[in-house]
């Protein structure tokens, strides 16, 4: 019987979760206020262990495993921030992991993945799709080592691990009276969105959620659209490398597309700005992915003019060459 994402599950997650991460502060601005015209706070999630997101998902996945997996071990393929959120809740469980990684994957990324204890397999995808030709051989290992599959976003229990994010944010709104009515949410395979989107249906007030991507990459908002997942044609030219994704995931597009309002895109020169700003007003690192709901909600100022937002900046796991070479050249 498949497993339903409902209040009970994503409860079940909170409890398993917020005590082994870390509850990531909402930042504010006067400056960027002024900027858009709104009143705009952003979740630090790049402050996460591990840099990103991710680790709660994984948290929550490895929590589920049977006796028998955990013994045995578990696969995954992940362009590097699930690969770190996996490495290390898999080395607190004692649970041995194997991750498949694009071999263009930021070696950042790749080296703290192995520095947290997975065993790294690297993919040459050429033209092909690169989550693709991973998962392809991520599902190989599984089979040949008769370990565990887990998937990066398209998992019930990934996704009821990602809805603590807002969670959090909902939480820290409430302590401080602040009543959110636009969320601005990354989305590559749509693990963090139905997560985001789910928790505020069942513990918020009402906000819009909506999707933000690359514009090299838009398949949920063309698939929000059309209502059904529209697909991305091999790897996406972006410097959001943790965003492309082929297609949104089945399960997290079945479970939150109607929830989510509609989806906006930012280009990469918009992108860069964003990290330049996130470090310079925020002082924060935040990676491509990162920093694109704040690079959208600066390029779609208009639209948000007088509204109580609160971006989600879900990653930070970037080397200092490469946040110099992304962001020096902005203007």
């Amino acid at each position: 019987m498949a497993q339903v994402i409902d209040r009970a599950l994503l409860e079940s997650a909170w409890t398993t979760v917020r005590g082994a991460v870390r509850w990531t502060p909402l930042l504010h601005s006067e400056y960027l206020d002024s900027l858009l015209g709104a009143r705009v706070y952003l979740k630090a999630e790049s402050l996460q262990i591990g840099g990103s997101f991710k680790i709660r998902g994984a948290w929550f996945r490895v929590s589920r495993l049977t006796d028998e997996q955990r013994h045995t071990g578990v696969v995954a393929f992940s362009s590097g921030n699930f690969a770190q959120g996996l490495a290390l809740a898999g080395r607190s469980a004692h649970v041995p992991v194997t991750i498949v990684m694009p071999a263009d994957a930021p070696r950042r990324k790749i080296e703290l993945t192995q520095r947290a204890g997975a065993t790294v397999v690297l993919t040459e995808h050429g033209e092909r799709n690169r989550e693709e030709v991973a998962s392809e051989r991520a599902r190989q290992i599984a089979t040949e080592d008769q370990r565990a599959l887990l998937h990066p976003f398209d998992d019930p229990f990934v996704v009821a691990g990602q809805s603590t994010l807002m969670r959090e944010v909902l939480v820290d709104g409430e302590r401080e009276g602040i009543r959110f009515d636009t969320v601005l949410c990354p989305v590559g395979g749509g693990g963090l969105i139905a997560g985001t989107a789910l928790a505020e249906k069942y513990f918020g007030q009402g906000a819009e959620v909506i999707a933000v991507e690359p514009e090299a990459c838009d398949d949920m908002r063309r698939s929000l659209i059309t209502h059904r997942r529209e697909q991305n044609a091999g790897t996406p030219k972006t410097i959001c490398d943790a965003m492309q994704a082929k297609s949104p995931g089945a399960i997290p597009f079945e479970a939150a597309s109607h929830l989510i309002s509609r989806g906006i895109t930012a280009d990469d020169a918009a992108v860069r700005r964003a990290m330049r700003l996130a470090f310079e007003e925020f002082k924060i690192v935040l990676e491509p992915s990162g920093a694109i709901a704040l690079a959208a909600a600066l390029e779609h100022a208009p639209e948000f003019a007088g509204r109580t937002m609160v971006l989600l900046c879900c990653g930070g796991s970037v080397s200092v060459d490469d946040l110099y070479r992304l962001t020096a050249t902005t203007h």
